[in-house]
């Protein structure tokens, strides 16, 4: 009775929840339009399949294996066609397309998130894993999407399993299969510089420990014991150095480059003060033919954390980051089984939450309060999965302990039951979904913004309520890059850009004349402060009383 082994129930389980998984995700796409990223997603993947040339995402400061591979059926499709698509006319014939590719990276995650969790919770742990993975709403609203936030959680996953299973084996596997994982993660996303090498040291020094390498001689002092461990992880920082070496040659390598002259550094070489400095500069600036490379891309990302920006936390505008950001919007995000689930595991057996995928996911949320780009708790993913991981392994070893106390199956069964069924029920709006310990979903406009909320995706909805109304025409103030916004039956209203002074004859001109203003909760939510003209539509939008609306847009009668 092989087919009854533990092997072909794990695989029988993974396709369960993964097929169930890709069918929520693939239906919710449909209904959904662009977000934000995804139009510059998809023109900036077809012009580098075309060209060559990666210019366009490292200026965005995107690293382009998602993008490649989501973008790849859609290439092919144009060849075999025989004729280029328009990245802005045509992008809702192919983004369903780069949607659907996005799902090679969901089931890698999924894949290797049970291989974590039966690593270190036995079989029931990589299952459980998979469970509640595939059943979170926030993570199936972008597995949905042709964006890089899933791609960064699955390439990391692999990375942390072969790193952990390489640990005390030869060179190949203790190093060069690891730098190739590391390589990989940063080329998935910037972040993976830092959550992976992070995740490593947690790891490195876990196994470490637990083979005793890090105990000190007996009777040595606060001193001899920070040398011992000094030389004791010696090992472990040489591997880690050339596994950083490993990785970062396979993403200058996998990003290529344009081989030539950079504008900017030539306008900055230029602008330099006459002198020696200025002499040797321009003609550096002018032959250096390095560009475009990886470090663009990698630079813009260190750039942009340590620049930071304004957030929406709470119902206010911040314009620096907010420390509390990141632990508090996963108390919102998250599901409330997944915290019943973490309760009784804390109740219980606490001890057996002490695994290293808990100290990874510890060590990502300890770590949160310093990241200063606060625009979605998507940038918290990997933290969530590991804690997952680590939430699994934990029930499941309390399960194969024999004698000991443990959740009772059926329990667990019921906590994954409920955070399926959640995720059913904001089906497709998983991108909104915020728990009922804050209200749920309505309550989400007034807590957070950005790719918590509304991310643009929102104009299938409003053209909805156009036809069912039956406006040939609607004026609608859009937070987004969604090409249909220029298109009947809308008509983008430039409140952020055009004099108006929140005077309602001239906010009806640049409206066009239109009965009917729909402003988006992003633009509402956001920073009010972008453009004089910005504030004044603000202010004038909250003195109106909208007379309907849709999840992301609030409507308003101009006459």
């Amino acid at each position: 009775m092989r087919w009854l082994s533990g092997r072909w129930v794990d695989l029988v389980w993974l396709v369960a929840f993964g097929v169930a998984s890709s069918a929520w995700c693939l239906s919710a796409a449909a209904e959904l339009g662009a977000t934000f990223d995804e139009p510059l997603y998809v023109k900036a993947g077809l012009a580098s399949w075309r060209t060559g040339s990666n210019k366009l995402l490292m200026r965005a400061g995107t690293m382009t294996l998602p993008i490649d591979v989501q973008t790849l059926p859609v290439y092919l499709w144009e060849r075999h066609r025989g004729h280029e698509f328009d990245p802005a006319a045509d992008l809702h014939t192919v983004l369903p397309v780069a949607r659907a590719a996005n799902l090679a990276f969901w089931w890698l995650l999924l894949a290797y998130a049970m291989r974590l969790g039966r690593t270190f919770g036995v079989a029931w742990g990589g299952r459980l894993a998979v469970a509640l993975a595939a059943c979170d709403p926030n993570l199936l609203a972008h597995a949905a999407l042709a964006t890089t936030d899933i791609a960064i959680v699955a390439c990391v996953l692999v990375l942390v399993y072969h790193f952990w299973h390489g640990l005390g084996c030869g060179w190949k596997r203790r190093v060069l299969v690891p730098g190739l994982c590391y390589g990989v993660a940063i080329q998935a996303k910037a972040s993976g510089l830092v959550f992976g090498m992070e995740a490593m040291a947690v790891l490195g020094l876990w196994y470490y420990a637990s083979t005793g390498q890090l105990a000190a001689p007996e009777g040595a002092g606060p001193r001899g014991r920070l040398v011992h461990l000094w030389h004791a992880t010696y090992q472990l920082r040489k591997d880690l150095a050339w596994i950083a070496l490993v990785g970062l040659v396979f993403v200058f390598a996998y990003t290529g480059c344009d081989w030539s002259p950079e504008p900017t550094f030539i306008q900055w070489a230029e602008q330099l003060p006459d002198g020696p400095l200025k002499s040797a500069m321009l003609p550096v600036s002018h032959n250096l033919r390095i560009f475009t490379n990886a470090g663009e891309g990698l630079l813009y990302q260190v750039k942009h954390n340590v620049r930071g920006h304004g957030t929406y936390f709470l119902g206010e505008w911040y314009p620096r980051a907010t420390k509390p950001y990141f632990p508090i919007a996963l108390t919102m995000k998250l599901p409330v089984a997944v915290f019943a689930l973490l309760a009784a595991v804390l109740l219980v057996h606490p001890r057996n939450l002490l695994s290293p995928p808990g100290a990874v996911a510890l060590l990502l949320l300890a770590l949160s309060p310093n990241y200063r780009v606060q625009i979605g708790v998507r940038f918290m993913f990997t933290a969530v999965v590991f804690g997952y991981v680590a939430l699994a392994a934990a029930v499941a070893r309390g399960w194969a302990a024999p004698g000991s106390r443990f959740v009772p199956r059926w329990f667990v069964a019921t906590l994954v039951a409920a955070t399926a069924a959640t995720s059913v029920w904001v089906w497709p709006h998983g991108l909104s979904y915020f728990n009922q310990l804050w209200g749920g979903p309505p309550a989400g406009e007034h807590l957070l913004h950005d790719s918590n909320y509304d991310w643009g995706q929102g104009l299938p909805e409003l053209k909805a309520w156009a036809g069912s109304h039956g406006e040939e025409r609607v004026a609608v103030w859009y937070y987004g890059f969604d090409p249909a916004v220029e298109g009947p039956p809308f008509f983008r209203a430039y409140l952020s850009h055009l004099p108006h002074d929140g005077d309602p004859a001239r906010v009806r001109w640049v409206c066009g004349d239109h009965r009917y203003l729909a402003v988006s909760i992003g633009c509402l939510c956001g920073n009010a402060d972008i453009t004089p003209q910005h504030r004044a539509a603000v202010d004038w939008v909250r003195t109106q009383t909208p007379v309907d609306r849709t999840r992301y847009f609030l409507i308003y009668r101009l006459k």
